[in-house]
């Protein structure tokens, strides 16, 4: 069963269901049918990793060069989560290794790579290896740099960087794999699988049916069900089961002929019976038959005993040991499951020498520890390396110490692997540092939020990996609320901690106080607001207020998040910081326009002057200025249009969206988009509207991901095909497929939107049956209910008004009226709103209250109607003609031949 580290080797023993399915996925590979996957669950010791060492030596043995090949890869346990692409650089380097030989030189800088750890180069070897990803990473790094350094993190904007990153790295793995012969590709322990690289695998195997690729999974499921990294890798690999994207089978005990292939092979001499007996007692569990041969003797014949636990067998064979090796075990024992002499050393207070030869007499008389390579980040340490022989064993030893005796070991461990300054330190080193600063209690507090911060920074930055770089927030943040109150530097730690976090996990906050397995954001933001109180610093006051505006947003609504977010704008007016100021401008600007259009036209404005006439805004390349200034711009431009001015918000749109096409990020492009299809649509060019939303969705496709906005688009195409009767069934399914995406990525803003057109594309569908009416109905009364708790009105008038066209083709004319008349007093009451055009709510509820038989205030609506539609008419100049405005788009037309029926 031949486990690597975690549990005792032996001899393989055939597992023929498993093996005979691993050939099949190799011959599906080898001629030309398509690769797929396979996950090997069980729970640990079952004998996975020999299987996987088995079928990799019996596809070398068997096939010849250019047949087929098998190329093993493994996750590092206890910091595999925390390496940013780790088993991918890995991956590479083992692809790169075979194609050497055909183009000498070519791969070799990069192997280079490996004597110096090459994690820490793993942005630097993926750049060497993936064409165009080395821009992309220096890029997506000035932007993460400049962004942490004003406390505005654009990780919305950020995230293009990383999709864009895995694609890449997917092709160029997929090129080399084309170059060499037909590859299955197997991931040992996939449970310490980084999220780096499981989202270059959710790439990869999604394009595993047309390459000549095979990929297979170890997975250990002892950690699988409770909260940590551990479980978030059996989510998603249930997922990917879910989608059909991989098989997963189990890998149970072994069969009695195996066991007995397996007492054969150890003890040709014992008794047939014995075989028997182990089989009943340990139900094949490998790590119990091998434990169990290894404590039998000739003497004992067909008995033998399953230990009460495994602690009873490794206590016995500790006592054996003279107490100061039992101790210099233990202390190997708090470095893991793998440790090095020279640290042992160091830690005891012993010459290295001595402790070299005391641990190698162990690991030679004793069935305790082994010889094993060192880690990559270590080998160029003076140092032998041991690991324990298996996972029962380490974890004995390790219990017998005290609590406080562990912490401190930890502590000293830390210091004994930190003989130079982090910067610079191997990532593998670093991490193993922190992971021992986090458990050396109280005297590594401050050390263990540094080192973790250090981490975050460089994961979000270096690596562009986020859900990395949160867990080292989250570490950062439980040490800091740790140490004492009087400590100086507490609150500036918890304040550095808490944006980044807030900002790395921005995209999913949802209308909670928790995103999915995420921290309560506004709580946090509300720490992080007194710490920078207690600072007495006016930059971190503007940073902490504006954050908690953008927290409050997510958890409370609109109208508190605007009171938060006006008042980081006096701060910064106080302060008299113009690129706080400018930022803090935009990002109030943005949101007040939901509530008071006018307000947010008159912020917007503000902030465009700003930008033109100061030089330390515009004349600056600051990815954050530039990010907020497109962001500003854009919104300035549907504001002109949900204000009625059509041709300027077509010009500046225009002119915004060729200038975003032109960047080499082109983050915000798919909602430059979104705006400048609203307003060719409101203008009646409906085919520029499709192309435009056409262009945003193969944006996004091509990036890869869910995104909220690509949700959004897609609703805005399925909305105008509806009205075409040819196109009507693509609709729904768009639009089907719109409302999942925004359901996963939960823009608290965009979410009534598109379940409003999502609503009123089941309306428009519907036939004479009434099909879709009632599905209409539920989604418009859950936007109503939500929008009363967000603040979100333009949202809550428009399902209003959705709700009595539903209503009225129900034939329900009271409940229509109702609903319609609530729709325009609340109008009435706020005026103007973005993404709701006036005149459609004054039509539509004139359409009701002319079926309810109340010719009088149906003709006063559609007077108002017409004034607004005349109005927005008088305002188009320039190229556009004010006839198509009034002709080519229907609403208007109807507007201005009076109100009829719905339809």
């Amino acid at each position: 069963m031949a486990e690597t580290g975690a549990v005792v080797r032996t001899g393989f023993v055939d597992r023929v269901e498993h093996m005979d399915e691993l050939r099949s996925l190799l011959a599906d590979v080898t001629t030309g049918r398509g690769g797929r996957a396979l996950v090997v669950d069980g729970v640990s010791g079952m004998g996975k990793s020999a299987l996987l060492r088995a079928f990799e030596a019996e596809v070398a043995a068997s096939h010849g060069s250019g047949v087929g090949r098998a190329v093993s890869v493994r996750c590092q346990p206890s910091i595999g989560s925390g390496l940013h692409y780790g088993v991918i650089v890995e991956l590479l380097l083992q692809l790169a290794r075979d194609q050497e030989f055909k183009q000498p030189g070519v791969f070799r800088r990069l192997l280079s790579f490996t004597g110096q750890g090459v994690v820490r180069s793993a942005p630097e070897v993926l750049s060497a290896i993936v064409p165009g990803l080395g821009a992309l990473f220096t890029l997506g790094k000035e932007v993460a740099e400049s962004s942490l350094a004003s406390g505005s993190m654009p990780f919305d904007s950020l995230l293009p960087f990383q999709q864009g990153a895995a694609a890449q790295i997917v092709d160029a793995l997929l090129d080399l794999v084309r170059q060499g012969p037909p590859t299955v590709v197997l991931i040992d322990d996939i449970q310490y699988g980084d999220p780096s690289s499981l989202l270059v695998l959710d790439r990869l195997l999604r394009r595993l049916p047309d390459e000549p690729i095979g990929l297979v999974l170890g997975h250990t499921t002892d950690g699988a069900y409770v909260d940590g990294p551990a479980s978030t890798v059996e989510d998603l690999l249930h997922d990917w089961a879910k989608d059909g994207l991989l098989r997963r089978r189990v890998l149970n005990g072994l069969p009695r002929d195996a066991v007995a292939e397996l007492v054969r092979s150890r003890h040709p001499e014992a008794p047939r019976a014995l075989s028997e007996q182990l089989s009943r007692l340990t139900a094949g569990h490998a790590v119990f038959v091998t434990l169990c041969l290894e404590e039998w003797r000739p003497e004992d014949g067909s008995v033998v005993e399953l230990p009460s636990s495994l602690s009873r067998v490794v206590e016995d064979r500790l006592r054996l040991l003279p107490e100061p090796d039992r101790e210099l075990l233990m202390i190997g024992s708090a470095q893991g499951e793998t440790f090095l002499s020279r640290t042992v050393a160091e830690v005891k207070g012993a010459p290295h020498d001595e402790v070299m030869e005391r641990l190698r007499l162990i690991a030679a008389q004793h069935r305790l520890i082994l010889p094993e390579q060192p880690p990559g980040w270590a080998r160029l340490d003076a140092s032998d390396c041991y690991r324990f022989e298996h996972n029962a064993l380490w974890g004995v030893v390790y219990g017998r110490q005290t609590p406080q005796q562990m912490r401190s070991r930890h502590a000293r461990i830390a210091a004994a692997l930190t003989s130079e300054a982090l910067d610079g330190m191997p990532l593998e080193r670093r991490l193993e540092i922190a992971r021992h600063l986090r458990s050396g209690g109280t005297e590594c507090l401050l050390a263990s939020a540094e080192a973790h911060y250090g981490l975050a920074r460089d994961a979000a930055m270096e690596g562009l990996s986020f859900a990395e770089a949160e867990r080292h927030c989250e570490e950062v943040i439980k040490a800091v609320r740790d140490l004492p109150k009087q400590e100086e530097s507490r609150d500036r730690w918890l304040i550095q901690a808490v944006e980044l976090l807030l900002s790395l996990t921005e995209v999913r906050w949802r209308g909670q106080h928790r995103p999915a397995g995420g921290p309560d954001i506004d709580a946090l933001a509300a720490e992080a607001e007194a710490a920078a109180s207690r600072c007495g610093t006016p930059e971190l006051a503007i940073r902490t207020t504006l954050l908690r505006g953008k927290t409050l947003l997510a958890t409370q609504g609109l109208v508190p998040s605007l009171d938060k977010l006006r008042a980081a704008v006096e701060l910064a007016e106080q302060h008299g910081d113009p690129v706080a100021l400018f930022v803090a401008r935009v990002e109030y600007g943005r949101q007040v326009s939901k509530r008071r259009l006018a307000d947010g036209l008159t912020q917007l404005q503000e902030a465009e002057r700003m930008y033109a006439s100061d030089p330390r805004l515009g004349g600056t390349g600051d990815p954050v200025l530039q990010h907020a200034r497109n962001l500003g711009e854009m919104q300035l431009g549907i504001t002109l249009f949900d204000s009625g001015h059509l041709s300027e918000a077509l010009t500046r749109l225009s002119r915004c969206v060729q200038r975003l096409r032109d960047e080499s990020l082109k983050a915000e492009l798919p909602i430059a988009l979104n705006y400048l299809a609203q307003v060719h649509m409101g203008l009646g060019a409906y085919e520029e509207a499709e192309e435009i939303l056409r262009e945003a969705l193969d944006f996004e496709a091509g990036r890869g991901g869910d995104s909220g906005w690509h949700a959004y688009n897609k609703a805005l195409l399925a909305h105008l095909l509806v009205q075409q009767p040819t196109r009507r069934d693509h609709a729904l399914e768009l639009i089907a497929d719109a409302w999942a995406e925004t359901e996963r990525t939960w823009l608290a803003n965009l979410v009534p939107i598109v379940r409003n057109l999502y609503a009123e594309i089941l309306l428009l569908a519907a036939d004479e049956s009434g099909e879709f009416l009632d599905q209409a109905d539920r989604l418009a009364v859950a936007t109503c209910v939500e929008t009363r708790r967000s603040g979100m009105i333009r949202s809550e008038i428009a399902a209003h008004s959705l709700r009595s066209r539903i209503l009225l083709r129900k034939g329900d004319t009271v409940g229509a009226q109702d609903q319609a008349r609530r729709a325009v007093r609340i109008l009435d009451e706020v005026g103007d709103m973005p993404a709701l055009r006036t005149e459609e709510v004054l039509y539509f509820s004139a359409v009701v209250q002319t079926a309810a038989g109340v010719p009088e205030e149906a003709h006063a609506l559609l007077e108002r109607a017409r004034r607004e539609v005349a109005r927005k008419a008088e305002k188009i100049t320039g190229d556009v003609s004010p006839d198509r405005f009034l002709t080519r788009v229907p609403l208007n037309n109807a507007i201005l031949q009076g109100a009829g029926d719905d339809q």
